[in-house]
């Protein structure tokens, strides 16, 4: 039996990189999954189709994690075709590189809002339900900036140290409800918002300051997910856990 059979994965951003691994991958371990995404249709559409490949329920809904409304229209759309997700996993991000003394109002919004405003939401609309049944799984993606921080990433940073600041304190209030909330805090990782912001030669110059000389993927930070969902990971909570290949700044 799959150890995640019957339950069902709400994912933010499940139409990037590593929110897309994490899909496939709750779904090879017997999770339904719905894949939330935002601008991404077709490679959500895709996504679906590989997890449904796996032998469970998979359907993309659109979703802007900044407007309850519409996440609380996506919740009940998830909870009437494949019952109220138990696990919730907020990947959805987006960076902001730049001086810091150039960043508009707006941006500061799009990226506080994303990140933060973004996991404030899911929780909320899901947590009713883990405290009825007293179990569940919160994971919140965080980043190796968000403790160590990055110099031209201040905001996205500062975004992160609130997502590892929600994470230890949730846990410790809903630890005797029976839930975990844990974050995930990737270094560089081979995803298509790196490659975005790095040259194949950048990249290749980062890869060599990291200990395992060599980027991480996205199915790796897909398996560590995989795991804190598991029975076997319900004595873990308030953790920021990294995967970084050993690469601290």
């Amino acid at each position: 039996m799959k150890p995640l059979a019957g339950h069902t994965a709400w994912i933010t951003g499940a139409s990037g990189g590593i929110g897309g691994s994490i899909a496939i991958t709750l779904a090879e371990a017997g999770a339904n999954i719905a894949v939330g995404y935002f601008k991404g249709k077709q490679q959500a559409e895709k996504i679906v189709q590989d997890c449904q490949k796996r032998g469970i329920h998979a359907f993309a809904v659109k979703i802007d994690v900044t407007d309850f409304s519409s996440m609380h229209e996506a919740y009940q759309q998830i909870r009437y075709a494949m019952g109220a997700p138990t696990l919730l996993i907020h990947s959805a991000g987006i960076s902001q590189v730049g001086l810091f003394q150039d960043v508009t109002e707006k941006q500061y919004e799009k990226v506080m809002d994303t990140h933060v405003r973004g996991a404030f939401h899911l929780i909320q609309l899901g947590l009713p339900y883990l405290l009825q049944q007293k179990n569940g799984r919160i994971i919140l993606l965080s980043s190796i900036w968000g403790e160590t921080g990055g110099a031209g990433e201040v905001l996205y940073s500062a975004a992160k140290g609130a997502i590892n600041g929600m994470t230890k304190a949730l846990a410790k209030e809903l630890a005797p409800s029976g839930i975990t909330v844990n974050a995930v805090a990737p270094g560089a990782i081979q995803t298509p918002m790196l490659e975005k912001q790095l040259t194949p030669g950048e990249q290749e110059e980062l890869a060599e300051e990291i200990p395992m000389g060599r980027l991480g993927m996205p199915e790796e930070v897909g398996s560590l997910v995989r795991y804190l969902c598991l029975p076997e990971a319900s004595y873990i909570t308030g953790q920021i856990i990294h995967i970084n290949g050993g690469w601290y700044t």
